[in-house]
C-alpha cells in the first residue's frame, strides 16, 4: 500500500532527525570558543623556591584517543601497550621561569608528540624528573634546570599501572623505581573457555561495601590484573645505569628513606576481592636495604579489607598510613586502631601513632594517643610535630603538638573546633622542602604560618597568619582585600619576609605575585598568564545571600550578561546549578562560601558558559541538609532541598533578575540526583539537566554521599529520596547525560538507564544521552561540545521558550506530580 506523500516526507524527516542524533553535534560558537580556550599554565616551584617550571596542559583528548583499549581491573583503569594509567592526558611542553624575574625558557629535547606526567624537582632543585607515554611503554625523562635542556635516562620501561612510579633519591644522583620485569605472569588465552563457573562465597561474617566500578569479576580478571601490576623494584641513576631490589612482585609503593639507605616498599598479595578495589587488597610492607635489595624488616602483614564496617569512622585493623617521618634519617610512623576500626564502640582512645627508627630493630615508640582518629601528621623538628585527628559523626578535628623526639612529652592541644566551621578555620601550616626532598613546616622559632580561605560574612578572604605554638598568639600578615582575590602560596623565605601569592579578579587572569610582608612595597607580578576568554570580561557577577524559610542564611554567585540591566531587559530565564551538602550545624550550614572577586572561571562542564546565552545563572546555590543533633541530615532531605532552591529562585525574583516561570535546574552527579529529586518533589523548574547521577538508591546499599545508615537500617530514607521511587512525580522535562564507562562509586550507567525508561514508560518527557568511553567526567573534545548542544538545546526548548506560568514563585507548590 502506498502512502500518501506527506506521510512519507514527515517518515524521512522523523528517521533523519534520529539519525541526526547519532552524531557528535556542535554546540553555538560562543559555547565552542569556551571549550576550546587555553589552559593557564601550571605552576610547580623548586625546593628553593626561586624557580618556577610551567607545565603547559593539554588539549581535550578526541574521542579515538579515548576509545583506545583499556583494562578496567580491581578499581584501577591501564592502558595495556604502556602498562600505565590510561587517560592520563599528559603536558605537551614545560619552560622554566625564575621567580626573581626575567622571560621563561622553553625546555628542549622534550620528545616528540610529548605526553608528560608527573614533574618533580630533584632535591637539590637542579634537575627535574618527568614520565612520557611512549607508543609502548611509560619512559623517565630529566632535564636539567641550569640549560633548559631535556633527555631520556636510560632505556627503562615503568610501571605505572597502580600509579606513579619513580621517586628521587635524596642524594639527587637517581631514583628507585617501579620497572616492567623481563619475566611477569602471562595474560590469559583471549578466547579460551572458561575453566569453570565464578564463584563467591559468605560464610556468616559481615562484608558491607560500598558499590565500587571497575572491581575483578572472574580468574580471567585475577590472571590480567597480575599481568601489568607486576612489577620489580630498582634503583636508576642519572645515567640510566639500573641494580635491582629484592624479586618482582605486585609492587604498589617504593618509596626511599630520606637518608637514601632504605626503601619502604609495599607489595599486594593474593586472595584478590570481587568486593572492593586494589587499595583493600591484602599487603606486605617492608623495609629493604637500598643498596643490595635485601629485607631488613617486615613492618606490616596487612589482611584483606572486606570486613570494615561502612561508617565514615571506622578504619581496618592493622598499621596504616605507614610512611617516612619527613624530618629524621630514617624513621617510620604509622597508626593503629585501638578500638578494633569499629566506630560503633564506645572508647576514650581511637587510634595511636607510632615510631621506629632504623635499624628497625626493637619495639616501636608511641607518639601519640587519640581520641578520634589519626588524620596525619606535619613533620617540623625533633620537638615540634603536629598531629591531627578527627571524627566525623560529631564534625570534631583537634590538633596537637607532640615531641617526636622525646615521645614520652604529653602532646599539648593547638586547636579543637569543627570541622564544618569555615568561619573559624585556623587555617594549614605552610611547609618547605628539605635538601632530603621530604616537606617540613616552615619554622620561624615556636611558630608556624598558617593559610586558610578567609571565609567570613563578606565571602572567602585568603589570609596568612603567624602562630606561635608557645603562647597561642596569633599575628595576621596578610589578607586579600577588594578588589581582588588573593590567595598565598608559600613564603619565599623561611621567616615570613617575602609571601607568593596567587591574585585574580573578577576579569584578571590568575597570576602571580610576591609580596614584601616587611616593607609592605607595591607587590611585584611574577607570570602574566594571559585571559583564556575575553568574551567574559564584561560579564556581570554577585556573590548574593539570602535566606531559607527556616532561617538558614544562603548564598550564591549570580551571573548576568554584560550589559544586561533588569530595569531596561526585564526578568531572565534562569538556570540553577548546585550540589546539595550535608551539616550537624544550622549556623555551619549558614556560613557564606565563594567570593565576588574570583576570576570569572569557567568549568566547561559547569552552569557559567549560559550566561553567554542569554541566562541569568545562580551557580553554586547553597543546598544545605542539615540535621542537628540525634537527627540525620537526610531524614528531612526532600524539604530542605526543595526550601533551598524556592530561596534561591525567590531571591532572583526580588532582585528582578529571574523570570519564576523559566527557571532550569541543573547538576552533575550528586547534583543530577538533587535536580531529579527537585523535578519530582516540586514545580519550581521548567526542566531539569541531570549529568551521571544516581537515582535508585537501593542500588547502593550500604551508604551513599554523606549518608551512613544501611537501607536496611533506614529503608523509608533511600526510597524517599530516591528519584526512581518517585519517577511518576517528575512532570517536567529531563534531560540525562551520562558517561558509559563512568568509573565513580553508585554512578552506574545503569542508573540513568532505568530513571529513562522509568519516567518514558510513565508518559514523561524525557532524553537520556551516553556519551562512549566517557567516565564519570567526560574529557573528549566530542563528547563535551556534544554535552553543551544537549544542554543549550534543552535549555532553550523547555526554560527560554517555554510559555510564562499563571503562577507567582511564592504560590509554586512543593509537591509534583502527574
Amino acid at each position: 500500500m502506498r502512502r500518501p506523500l506527506a506521510a512519507l516526507l514527515l517518515a524521512l524527516a522523523s528517521a533523519s532527525s534520529a539519525l541526526s542524533q547519532t552524531v557528535y553535534q556542535t554546540p553555538p560558537p560562543e559555547l565552542a570558543r569556551l571549550a576550546d580556550a587555553p589552559a593557564t599554565p601550571g605552576v610547580i616551584l623548586s625546593p628553593d623556591r626561586t624557580t618556577m617550571l610551567l607545565v603547559q596542559q593539554p588539549e581535550m583528548p578526541t574521542i579515538a584517543e579515548l576509545s583506545q583499549p583499556e583494562m578496567r581491573l580491581a578499581g584501577v583503569r591501564i592502558n595495556p601497550r604502556t602498562n600505565g594509567p590510561s587517560r592520563a592526558g599528559g603536558a605537551t611542553a614545560v619552560s622554566i621561569q625564575p621567580v626573581a624575574g626575567g622571560a621563561a625558557r622553553a625546555v628542549t629535547g622534550l620528545p616528540a608528540n610529548a605526553r608528560l606526567r608527573g614533574a618533580r624537582f630533584s632535591p637539590d632543585g637542579r634537575m627535574v624528573a618527568m614520565t612520557h607515554d611512549a607508543d609502548t611503554r611509560v619512559e623517565l625523562w630529566v632535564l636539567d634546570v641550569a640549560t633548559a635542556a631535556a633527555r631520556r635516562v636510560g632505556d627503562v620501561a615503568l610501571n605505572e599501572a597502580l600509579g606513579g612510579a619513580f621517586a628521587w633519591m635524596p642524594s639527587s644522583d637517581g631514583f628507585v623505581v617501579r620497572l616492567v620485569p623481563a619475566v611477569r605472569p602471562g595474560l590469559p588465552a583471549e578466547g579460551a573457555a572458561p575453566a569453570g563457573p565464578v564463584i563467591q562465597e559468605s560464610t556468616g561474617r559481615a562484608a558491607p561495601a560500598r558499590t565500587y566500578q571497575d572491581l575483578l569479576a572472574t580468574p580471567e580478571d585475577e590472571a590480567t590484573f597480575a599481568h601489568f601490576a607486576t612489577a620489580q623494584g630498582a634503583r636508576v641513576s642519572l645515567d640510566g645505569r639500573v641494580a635491582l631490589l629484592g624479586q618482582p612482585g605486585l609492587v604498589a609503593r617504593a618509596e626511599p628513606s630520606p637518608d637514601g639507605r632504605y626503601v619502604l616498599v609495599e607489595r599486594i598479595e593474593r586472595p584478590f576481592s570481587y568486593l572492593v578495589p586494589v587499595n583493600r587488597f591484602p599487603r606486605h610492607v617492608d623495609v629493604l636495604d637500598a643498596n643490595t635489595g635485601a629485607l631488613v624488616r617486615r613492618v606490616a602483614t596487612l589482611p584483606l579489607q572486606e570486613n570494615v564496617p561502612v561508617s565514615f569512622d571506622a578504619v581496618p585493623t592493622g598499621p596504616r598510613g605507614l610512611g617516612w617521618r619527613a624530618d629524621a634519617p630514617a624513621t617510620l610512623a604509622w597508626a593503629e586502631a585501638l578500638d578494633e576500626g569499629d566506630a560503633r564502640k564506645q572508647v576514650t582512645e581511637r587510634d595511636r601513632v607510632l615510631m621506629l627508627a632504623a635499624p628497625f630493630t626493637g619495639e616501636p615508640a608511641v607518639l601519640a594517643t587519640l581520641g578520634y582518629r589519626f588524620g596525619g601528621v606535619d613533620w617540623g623538628r625533633g620537638d615540634l610535630a603536629l598531629v591531627y585527628e578527627g571524627w566525623r559523626a560529631n564534625r570534631r578535628r583537634r590538633v596537637w603538638r607532640v615531641a617526636p623526639d622525646a615521645p614520652a612529652t604529653a602532646p599539648k592541644a593547638v586547636f579543637d573546633l569543627s570541622s564544618e566551621d569555615r568561619y573559624g578555620d585556623p587555617g594549614q601550616p605552610l611547609s618547605r622542602t628539605t635538601p632530603q626532598g621530604t616537606s617540613v613546616l616552615v619554622l620561624d622559632g615556636d611558630a608556624v604560618f598558617l593559610t586558610s580561605t578567609g571565609a567570613s560574612t563578606e565571602g572567602d578572604r585568603p589570609f596568612l597568619r603567624r602562630h606561635d605554638l608557645a603562647s597561642g598568639e596569633s599575628r595576621e600578615l596578610f589578607r586579600s582585600a577588594a578588589p581582588f582575590y588573593e590567595r598565598p602560596v608559600t613564603l619565599l623565605d623561611d621567616r615570613g619576609r617575602v609571601l607568593l601569592t596567587q591574585r585574580e579578579g573578577p576579569t584578571e587572569a590568575p597570576n602571580f605575585w610576591a609580596r614584601d610582608l616587611v616593607r609592605r612595597i607595591a607587590p611585584r607580578q611574577v607570570t602574566a598568564f594571559a585571559h583564556p576568554y575575553p568574551e567574559l570580561r564584561t560579564v556581570q557577577k554577585e556573590l548574593i545571600q539570602y535566606t531559607r524559610a527556616d532561617g538558614v542564611p544562603l548564598s550564591a554567585t549570580l551571573y548576568l550578561p554584560a550589559g544586561y540591566s533588569a530595569r531596561r531587559d526585564g526578568p531572565l530565564p534562569t538556570l540553577v546549578w548546585a550540589y546539595p551538602q550535608e551539616f550537624k550545624s544550622a549556623d555551619a550550614a549558614g556560613q557564606v562560601s565563594g567570593s565576588p572577586y574570583r576570576f570569572n572561571r569557567v568549568a566547561i562542564s559547569g552552569s557559567v558558559p549560559f550566561v553567554l546565552r542569554g541566562y541569568a545563572v545562580l551557580d553554586n546555590a547553597a543546598i544545605p541538609i542539615v540535621g542537628e543533633g540525634a537527627r540525620e541530615p537526610n531524614d528531612t532531605f526532600v524539604e530542605q532541598l526543595v526550601d533551598g532552591a524556592r530561596a534561591a529562585i525567590l531571591e532572583g525574583v526580588r532582585r528582578g533578575v529571574v523570570d519564576s516561570s523559566r527557571v532550569g535546574v541543573g547538576g552533575h552527579s550528586y547534583g543530577a540526583f538533587m535536580t531529579a529529586n527537585l523535578l519530582a518533589h516540586s514545580n519550581l523548574f521548567r526542566a531539569g539537566l541531570a549529568r551521571s547521577g544516581a537515582y535508585n538508591r537501593t542500588l547502593t546499599p550500604f551508604g551513599f554521599q554523606g549518608e551512613e545508615r544501611t537501607y536496611w537500617q533506614a529503608p523509608e530514607v533511600y526510597d524517599a529520596l530516591s528519584p526512581f521511587q518517585n519517577a511518576d512525580r517528575i512532570n517536567e522535562p529531563l534531560l540525562m547525560l551520562h558517561g558509559m564507562a563512568d568509573n565513580n562509586s553508585g554512578t552506574f550507567p545503569i542508573q540513568s538507564e532505568r530513571l529513562y525508561n522509568a519516567v518514558k514508560g510513565l508518559g514523561g518527557t524525557t532524553r537520556l544521552v551516553m556519551l562512549p568511553h566517557e567516565s564519570h567526567g567526560y574529557a573528549a573534545r566530542e563528547s563535551v561540545l556534544h554535552m553543551l548542544w544537549e544542554m543549550d538545546r534543552w535549555l532553550d526548548r523547555y526554560v527560554k521558550n517555554a510559555p510564562p506560568r499563571t503562577a507567582a514563585p511564592t504560590s509554586i507548590g512543593t509537591t509534583g506530580g502527574r
